[in-house]
């Protein structure tokens, strides 16, 4: 066992160093007055050095035995990177260890899986995380700001959209887009941070009638599109489509219609309709190149969501998104791709 040290900072591992690792390691580098990455465990830790370079702290230790992280009493919380098809049993021995755990998107390949990563770490008594960073952006917040003092009266109509662009050579690395790695495709890999943003502004829903597919523009297993009505909790009504065959892509747009104004939201910016003609409009920064392409070139985002997890192990309290909070993008897709195997309608149990 290793001997715990006065470093007052929180410890944290990174599990996986795969495409996001270096967004996560910058992030950190960022954080280490408050937080201290310790580790970094890989499968191949001779292959995930090169992520030392990303940090301005002291190194880390890189291996590929995780008991470095579930042993170390100076770890308090992991983040995991590594694709769905190995977290369970990841999670299950972090959890079992004590260690509060920040998960990358999805939570699982299916909703099942997700519900048994919510109850690992429930029963365990450690916080579950997810990094869905598009609710860090500064118009997001806007967003929910001018909803919550509800002067835009009752909502009626949701649009959401989420048009990328995926090249073939993204789908050809091993497993990807597959159900066995990933769990599914657009929805689940990409589409999920605008899904659950959407859901956490207009409120869940409870009716799907949806299509997905494959289009001929790529060679994968999963969907590459996916396109749904939608009938919320609130009575309001709505659409979702989403694609990695869009080319060129386009910006991932959230549309609320209320009562007395229409809401569009996109990533830098919040445009409010007024019924009397009037505009609001701001813009938060600017798009950075290849912004929502595969590489997550900028890490703000993905500091801020590990800061809100480090602060709120500090104060007690939930995270921005809870692993709970995350079933419901979750419930969601599974009913989209239940309505588009059975052709029908799916409902979706509040639960």
């Amino acid at each position: 066992m290793v001997e715990p040290t006065q470093d007052p900072r929180t410890g944290v591992a990174l599990i996986g160093a795969g495409m996001i690792a270096p967004t996560h390691v910058a992030a950190l580098s960022e954080l280490r007055d408050k937080a201290r990455l310790d580790a970094i465990v890989s499968r191949r830790p001779e292959r995930a050095t090169h992520l030392a370079q990303h940090y301005a702290g002291t190194q880390p230790k890189f291996s590929a035995d995780l008991s470095e992280v579930t042993e170390n009493p100076d770890v308090l919380m992991a983040i995991v990177a590594t694709p769905p098809n190995v977290r369970i049993e990841l999670i299950a021995a972090l959890a079992g260890a004590g260690k509060h755990i920040l998960l990358e998107k999805p939570v699982a390949r299916t909703l099942a899986e997700a519900q048994e990563v919510v109850e690992i770490c429930e029963n365990a008594g450690v916080t579950l995380g997810m990094l869905f960073q598009h609710r860090a952006h500064a118009s997001s917040k806007a967003a929910a700001r001018l909803i919550a003092g509800g002067g835009l009266g009752q909502l009626g109509l949701v649009e959401i959209a989420a048009p990328l662009w995926r090249d073939q050579s993204y789908y050809d690395e091993l497993g990807r887009g597959t159900f066995e790695r990933d769990g599914g495709g657009v929805l689940l890999t990409q589409a999920i941070h605008t899904i659950d943003l959407a859901l956490s502004l207009a409120g869940p829903v409870t009716r799907v009638q949806a299509t997905v597919a494959t289009t001929p523009l790529h060679q994968m297993e999963a969907e590459d599109y996916a396109v749904a009505g939608l009938t919320f909790a609130s009575g309001a009504v709505g659409s979702l489509i989403a694609s990695t065959a869009t080319f060129p892509p386009g910006n991932e747009t959230i549309t609320l219609h209320f009562e007395n104004a229409s809401l569009r939201h996109g990533r830098h910016s919040l445009d409010v309709f007024w019924r009397d003609g009037s505009t609001d409009s701001e813009t938060f920064g600017q798009a950075e190149p290849g912004e929502g392409g595969p590489v997550v070139a900028q890490h703000a985002l993905h500091r801020d969501i590990i800061e809100d997890f480090v602060d709120a192990l500090r104060d007690g309290c939930a995270p921005i998104v809870t692993g709970r909070a995350a079933l419901v993008p979750h419930r969601l897709i599974d009913a989209i791709e239940r309505s588009s195997r059975t052709g029908a309608a799916a409902e979706i149990a509040d639960r």
